[in-house]
Parts: structure tokens; C-alpha cells; sequence
């Protein structure tokens, strides 16, 4: 067979089979079942677990809450662990929140006198629907069954392996604060194993937390050698950027504790949703979630965890079959000034060897710029306009939809096609040479960027390597026998890299981030030139990746509704002002539908009934309202046992007082309040670092107490400057609206429930009735 014939047709399939090679090898394709031997980690076990842990939402205060803490314990006490119940009251000042927590600890002891590993998980869902199969169910039945494989294996560990399970992570990393705070334990932990999720599959991503240098964690890491290791030091670098803290931040921030996360994000949709349920858990995922615990834990188990402190970070990346390559941030700079000298090298060669022109590389410019422009303003524009057309986008606050995937191939796909078509003319009047130049000066300035502003990302020199080894073989070599083959197969360590970032921008931050996946396609696109001016017609090409764009975004339409697995998220609440007497009906949605209707009849007010507004995650207000009737809802007893005035400040020492079972308690300031002192039952907040006052705060949220045992009741005491006058407006919530007798009873106030393709919406106050009172001081 003669190959230059089929040149084309290799080179494709090479590029091809590379890009689904970097997704395929992220993680296990196959479980593990029953019939694993006992002293190794099972998900079939593990799923055992998770479907005891998953039948109901167990959000703080709620009776299945305190069943899936017993059956955590029972199962450690069958192992023969001696099991601890740590209760404490933890506020989390940064969040805002506090509660009284129950974590579950237990221990295995070591022996040797050194460092503990801490394996860590939670196990309260979030309020109000969520099942938390995967946040954080997955994490503790993976705990479960990793602890009891290992004790099965009769391994004596030389470090003691401190077993802990929070409660109310999901509150505000309340169970950490309390554990890392206020247990004795907790100065003994060398290291933290932390297992949490962000949606329901997907590769489970390894995330640092370290107050210093990555390089020691890194190394140790890969000497533990995990089987799938997905990681890059981008990702930790944008994840502290963004406001989503685990347990193990808790850790690193108060305690100086390092640790790994592992998180998955896939499926984000399911996030915090009544979908998070045992059944739509990717198996393969928790799979992936036991490849880690397992060679992690005997290898922590049993190394000095007291020298993983480090001054010097690594930039790191995973690779198929090879696992985590990393290297020294301090060769960042290095590389990059001997790319630039390279460069600038091969460009005064190839100017003297009248190789390249200078107006032909300006030329060269202008595709690379159009198409990055065109595809970047499409992407932008194409997702506003698709929530136009279809708003019910716009209920799913985490901004990926249940066919986001479709979007996701569809604009890459387009831009793609976009780039063939702006490339199409060029490759006549331009040579191969001269285009190449403008990819490899951007992907240069980009990373001379990147080496200021963001190391973690400084494999990206990988990129602009590729783009000057292709150029030197274009500039030095005179064979041009299969190079785009040889090309192909150079750009096969890209692949491994760029394509599965491409897809989770997106996916974890939303698809309003799409136009930063065009912006990366089109800039690999550039890279390929050099390959795709061999391909003889590349027409047909363009014509797969307009059809296929179209295709997805057809299919996307069609899915685009609700079904009984893509469930309509809405809301209603009901809100009491105990000081007008006055009750409406709320909700956080754009729209009335069938569910809703009931309530706010078919035109409610645009807008929220007042201006103080409960803090939620993604700053979602009220939507729509409709005043209503009155309902004998009992009201909170507020009792003010001290306030008086010791020099320049006031103290005051109340209790707020429930008469009804409530699920959280709101203070929300309405106007300047400065708190130079402030005790939660019994709790004393610090000062704020170089302040003499806790925090102040001006028409935002000054604590949400969520209320764990009945009859709980909320002590706050407090010191502010004797000339301010604190307003302050309480909202006692609970989630019961649409159990409650005084709404659910036949025949005027009967509630229809919602359909099977509606479920409650996440990440807003939901189904509650809300009863509001002004406090002034």
C-alpha cells in the first residue's frame, strides 16, 4: 500500500484518535463488582452504601439527616471502629453561617508517633430536595468501603488514619470549622484526603489546598501513582479564584493543613438539584473516585507526612498513559525566553533565506484574527440568542443545561467550519511558512502572559513548542515526504491536553463560557495549518463541521424541554411580614407555569414584595409576587436580656425563640452596623486580621443560623459603637410548605403538587414559608 496516497486520511484519523483518547483514558470504563476480593475497593459495595445514605434529602435538621448519620456509624462500629460524635456549635464568619454540627470521627491507630492522614467527606445534603448521591453520598460510601478493604487487609499503618465525616458543609463548611477549630485531633493531621463532587459524573479532578508550594504534594502524589490521574495546576489556580470552598479549604485556612481534593463536575446540571439521586450517579465515576482513595491511602498511610511543606510550586498536567507530568515553576521563564529566542531565530533565518516575507506573516495574521473574532462573537452571541429562544435556559441557575454537551460539540464543531472557511483563500496567496508565524506569536504572547499572571498554566508552553518544531522542519528540512503524518503525530501530546479543557470550561463554569472554548479551538487550528494545507481538499472537511455543529444544535432543540430526567426547576415561598401584616405569595422564577399558578394566579407583580433579600448562591432574587391571605403562622419570641452602653460601645445579649419547627434563622442588616464583638451560642467570632471589630456590614447578611435539634434556640450577644442603631430584619424559615396543614388541607388551600417534570429549584430559599420581622435597636 502506498501511503502518500493515504496521507490525508492517516493524518486525519491521527488527530481524530488522539482528541477521543484524551477523554476516553480520564477514567475507568468498567466497575468493579461484587466478586472483588475483599481487600479491595468495590464500587457494587460502595453503591450498597450510597443507596442506604440516598433515599431522602438529609439536610440539617431533618429526621433522615440524623438516620444517615446512624447508619454511618453502625457500619464503622461493625468494622470494629470506636466511633465518635463530635458536637459543636461553628460559625463560619467568611460564609456567614453557623449551626450546631455532629461529625463522625473515628481512628485507626498507627504505629509510630507521627503525622495523621485524615480521609474527609460530609454527609448532610443540601436544603432543601437535593438526594446528595453525589455531593457528598459518593465520597462517604467510597470512604466506607475503602476503610473497610483496608482493614481487611490486617495492614498496620504507620500513621495513625483519622476517619472523619462532616456535618453541614453545605451550610458553610461548619463541620470542618468545628473539627479543624475545636478537636484535639485536629493538630495532629499531617495531611487531608477530601472526596466532594459538583455534579452527578464525569472524571473526578484532583484539586491542591496548600498555604505554600505544591512541589513536595506533587511528587508525593505521583509516587503514589494513582491509576487515572486527572489534575492540572490551571485548575487549582482558577479554582481559588472562584467562591467555592470545600471542607479542605477549611483545613488550609485555618488550620495550615495541606490536602487534595477530588471533585467531579460532570453533569453539572444535577448540582444541588432532586436529580443528585443514587440512580443517575455515573458508575464510572465512583469507580474513579475508589482508583484514587485506594493507592492514595496506603501510600499516605504509611510515608512522614510531616515534610510535605514546600516553598517552590510545579506546574503539573496529566497526560494518557503516562499519568502527571510536572516541572519546577522556576523553569516557566526559562522556557519561555528560549522560545522567544528561538523564534525570533528561525523568523531572522527565514528572512534571510527569503522563506518568509514580512508582508505575507502580517498577512497571515488576518485569518488567525478574523476567526478567532467571528467564532469568539458567535459562541458569545449563539448562547444569548438560544436562551432567547429558549428560556427556559435561564432556570437553570448554573448556567449548564441538560444538553449543554450538544452546544458544547456543536460550537466547536462551528468553529471549526468557521475556521476552514476563513483559512479557505489564504491558503492560495500565503505559504504554509508565513501562516504559520501569527498562531505561534500568539501562542508565545499568551504565554508570556500566563507567566506573570497565572504559572498554574504554564504547560501551555507545550503549544507554542509544537508550533516551533513544526516550523523549524518547514524552514530546515527539504523532505516533504508524510509530513503530515510526522506533524500529526507531534501534536498528539496537545491533544492529550487542550480537548478535555476545552469541555470542561463550560461545563463547570457555565456555557456562557463557550466563547473561551472557540477562543482555544481556533488557536489549535492555527497550530494545525501546516498539516491541514497538505490535506488536498479540505472542503469535504468543512462540510462534516458545518453538518456536524448543525446536527448537535438540531438535537439540541429537540431536547431542549423538559422531561422526567430534565426536570423544570421552579419556585414558591410563602412570606409573613409580622410587622405589616401583611403575607404574600414569591417566587424566584421569570414565569408562571402550571405549579406556580396555584399561587401567584396568572399575573403576578414583576419584582420582589420588599428589599432585603436572603443571600443565595448565585445572587437570585425574587422574580415575581402576589399579596395573599393571612395565615395564623406563629412568630418568633424575641428576648432582649441586656443592652446597655460601657464607654464607646453598646451591648446587647438576646434570644430568638421559635414557636414553629423552622430550618433557618436570617439576619440581614438594613443598615451600617460595625460588630466589634459578636457570640453565637456561646461561640466568639475573631477579629477580623488587623481590625479591632469582627466585621461590619451594610444592607447584606450578617448570619444564617440553620437550626439542627428542636427547640433549638439562637443566643446572640453582641458589642457595636454606642452612636450606631442597628436595624436589622429576621426572616425564621422553614421548608414545609408544602406539608403544612395550614396550606395543605382541603378543600380551599389544598396544594397540587408539582408534575413529574418539575422539581424544586436549587440554590434559592424554596417551598418555605418565610415569616419576616424588623428588629430595631
Amino acid at each position: 500500500m502506498e501511503i502518500k496516497k493515504y496521507t490525508s486520511t492517516i493524518s486525519f484519523l491521527i488527530l481524530v484518535v488522539a482528541t477521543y483518547l484524551s477523554f476516553s483514558t480520564l477514567m475507568p470504563t468498567k466497575i468493579s463488582d461484587a466478586s472483588t476480593p475483599l481487600t479491595e475497593f468495590s464500587t457494587e459495595r460502595a453503591l450498597k452504601h450510597l443507596e442506604k445514605i440516598t433515599k431522602k434529602p438529609h439536610y440539617v435538621g431533618t429526621i433522615e439527616h440524623k438516620n444517615v448519620r446512624n447508619y454511618i456509624v453502625s457500619q464503622l462500629e461493625q468494622m470494629g471502629l470506636q466511633v465518635e460524635i463530635q458536637q459543636q456549635v461553628a460559625v463560619n464568619k467568611k460564609w456567614r453561617a453557623g449551626a450546631n454540627t455532629y461529625n463522625i470521627l473515628a481512628k485507626i491507630e498507627g504505629t509510630e508517633n507521627t503525622k495523621a492522614l485524615l480521609l474527609l467527606s460530609h454527609y448532610d445534603s443540601a436544603p432543601h430536595a437535593s438526594f446528595g448521591a453525589s455531593d457528598a453520598g459518593s465520597g462517604v460510601a467510597s470512604l466506607l468501603e475503602g476503610i473497610r478493604a483496608f482493614l481487611t487487609s490486617k495492614k498496620q499503618p504507620k500513621n495513625d488514619i483519622i476517619f472523619l465525616i462532616t456535618d453541614a458543609e453545605e451550610l458553610g463548611l461548619l463541620g470542618a470549622n468545628a473539627f479543624v477549630n475545636y478537636h484535639h485531633w485536629a493538630k495532629d493531621v499531617g495531611l487531608v484526603l477530601n472526596f466532594e463532587a459538583r455534579g452527578s459524573g464525569g472524571p473526578s479532578y484532583m484539586l491542591l489546598e496548600t498555604n505554600g508550594g505544591n512541589k513536595n504534594l506533587i511528587q508525593q502524589f505521583k509516587k503514589a501513582n494513582p491509576k487515572y490521574p486527572v489534575a492540572s495546576s490551571l485548575m487549582y489556580s482558577i479554582y481559588k479564584m472562584l467562591p467555592n470552598d470545600t471542607d479542605l479549604t477549611v483545613f488550609r485556612e485555618d488550620g495550615d493543613i495541606d490536602g487534595f481534593n477530588f471533585a467531579f463536575i460532570d453533569d453539572h446540571f444535577d448540582y444541588h438539584t432532586a436529580g443528585d439521586t443514587y440512580d443517575r450517579l455515573d458508575r464510572n465515576t465512583l469507580e474513579h473516585t475508589g482508583a484514587y482513595l485506594m493507592p492514595l491511602l496506603n501510600y499516605f498511610a504509611n510515608v512522614d507526612l510531616t515534610n510535605l511543606k514546600s516553598e517552590t510550586d510545579d506546574v503539573y498536567t496529566n497526560m494518557p498513559f503516562i499519568g502527571l507530568v510536572s516541572y519546577p515553576f522556576s523553569w516557566i521563564i526559562p522556557i519561555l525566553i528560549l522560545l522567544i529566542i528561538v523564534f525570533i531565530g528561525f523568523i531572522v533565518y527565514g528572512y534571510l533565506e527569503q522563506k518568509l516575507s514580512l508582508y505575507q506573516i502580517l498577512r497571515g495574521f488576518i485569518p488567525l484574527l478574523l476567526s478567532l473574532v467571528i467564532s469568539g462573537l458567535v459562541a458569545f452571541y449563539g448562547w444569548k440568542f438560544l436562551k432567547i429562544i429558549h428560556p427556559q435556559y435561564n432556570d437553570i441557575l448554573q448556567g449548564f443545561t441538560y444538553n449543554g454537551h450538544l452546544y458544547i460539540i456543536g460550537f466547536s464543531a462551528l468553529t471549526i467550519a468557521i475556521s476552514f472557511m476563513v483559512y479557505r483563500k489564504y491558503y492560495l496567496n500565503t505559504t504554509v511558512l508565513n501562516l504559520s508565524i501569527a498562531p505561534i506569536f500568539i501562542w508565545i504572547l499568551i504565554n508570556t502572559a500566563l507567566a506573570i499572571l497565572l504559572k498554574g498554566a504554564g504547560y501551555f508552553s507545550f503549544a507554542a513548542l509544537y508550533g516551533l518544531i513544526v516550523l523549524g522542519i518547514l524552514l530546515f528540512s527539504k523532505t516533504k515526504k508524510n509530513r503530515a503524518i510526522l506533524f500529526s503525530i507531534l501534536f498528539i501530546p496537545i491533544l492529550f491536553i487542550f480537548p478535555p479543557l476545552i469541555q470542561m470550561f463550560p461545563v463547570g463554569l457555565g456555557l456562557k463560557m463557550l466563547a473561551v472554548s472557540t477562543t482555544f479551538i481556533v488557536l489549535l487550528f492555527g497550530l494545525l495549518i501546516p498539516v491541514l494545507a497538505t490535506y488536498k481538499n479540505r472542503k469535504p472537511l468543512r462540510w462534516l463541521f458545518l453538518v456536524l455543529a448543525f446536527v448537535s444544535f438540531g438535537i439540541a432543540s429537540f431536547k431542549s424541554g423538559y422531561t422526567e430526567n430534565r426536570k423544570q426547576p421552579n419556585s414558591i415561598v410563602y412570606m409573613l411580614d409580622a410587622d405589616k401584616n401583611e403575607a404574600y405569595w414569591a417566587s424566584y422564577d421569570r414565569k408562571v407555569d402550571v405549579f406556580t399558578q396555584q399561587f401567584l394566579g396568572d399575573n403576578p407583580v414583576k419584582g420582589s414584595y420588599d428589599k432585603t433579600t436572603t443571600a443565595s448562591k448565585y445572587g437570585t432574587g425574587i422574580q415575581l409576587h402576589k399579596k395573599t391571605a393571612l395565615k395564623k403562622i406563629p412568630k418568633p419570641e424575641i428576648n432582649i436580656y441586656h443592652d446597655t452602653i460601657i464607654g464607646n460601645y453598646r451591648n446587647i445579649k438576646l434570644s430568638i425563640i421559635s414557636k414553629r419547627k423552622v430550618n433557618r434563622i436570617e439576619l440581614i442588616a438594613n443598615n451600617h452596623i460595625t460588630f466589634h464583638k459578636l457570640t453565637v451560642n456561646d461561640v466568639k467570632l475573631p477579629l477580623l486580621k488587623g481590625y479591632d471589630f469582627v466585621f461590619n456590614t451594610n444592607k447584606k447578611q450578617i448570619l444564617s443560623y440553620y437550626i439542627s435539634d428542636d427547640a433549638e434556640i439562637l443566643n446572640l450577644r453582641f458589642s457595636i459603637p454606642k452612636d450606631q442603631k442597628p436595624s436589622i430584619t429576621l426572616k425564621e424559615i422553614s421548608f414545609d410548605l408544602l406539608e403544612n396543614p395550614l396550606f395543605n388541607v382541603e378543600p380551599l388551600y389544598h396544594i397540587t403538587p408539582r408534575t413529574k417534570l418539575m422539581m424544586p429549584k436549587p440554590f434559592v430559599i424554596n417551598d418555605a414559608i418565610i415569616v419576616k420581622k424588623q428588629l430595631d435597636f
